[in-house]
């Protein structure tokens, strides 16, 4: 999927599939990425590029995660079992998130970049510079990390 709206046509054969297969919860989900991808494009007022859809997808798994916390805190585990399928749906369209070895490589080679831009072993105080060279490899690679997951990955290297 390297042309621009080729994510939105695919959503949409999945939901003609989905409709034939009367599987509720996938046609729903599959709707809800479709209406995303629409409104992030009307917002744009242009075809979304590759690494927006990307974007798009990754925030509506990131709204997903928050809502499990809300109502597992709330005591619904019937709702928050509901998102947790939502996200699995979700994710078919995500490149698999990485391992956290991969992703531990990724954050050491971007240490080691902020390392000999600075001429000195970056500390805590460099996280932010180490997170932006982490994420910039990350997104230049296709990968795809939860940035909460970085950045703890990157606290821990930092401060040892």
């Amino acid at each position: 999927m390297t042309e621009a709206g080729a994510l939105e046509v695919l959503v949409s054969q999945q939901v003609i599939a989905a409709m034939k297969a009367r599987d509720a919860v996938r046609t729903t989900t599959l709707r809800l990425i479709k209406n995303a991808l629409k409104n992030k494009s009307i917002e744009k007022r242009a075809p979304l590029t590759p690494a927006e859809e990307q974007q798009a997808l990754a925030t509506m798994i990131k709204q997903r995660r928050d809502s499990i916390e809300q109502f597992t805190r709330g005591n619904r585990p019937e709702l928050a079992a509901a998102e947790a399928a939502e996200i699995v749906v979700i994710e078919e369209f995500l490149p698999k998130a990485l391992d956290e070895a991969a992703l531990e490589a990724v954050v050491a080679e971007a240490v080691a970049e902020v390392a000999a831009a600075s001429g000195k072993a970056p500390g805590p105080k460099d996280m932010g510079a180490v997170m932006k060279a982490a994420q910039a490899r990350l997104q230049a690679g296709g990968l795809r990390a939860e940035g909460r997951v970085v950045s703890e990955l990157v606290k821990t290297v930092l401060a040892s």
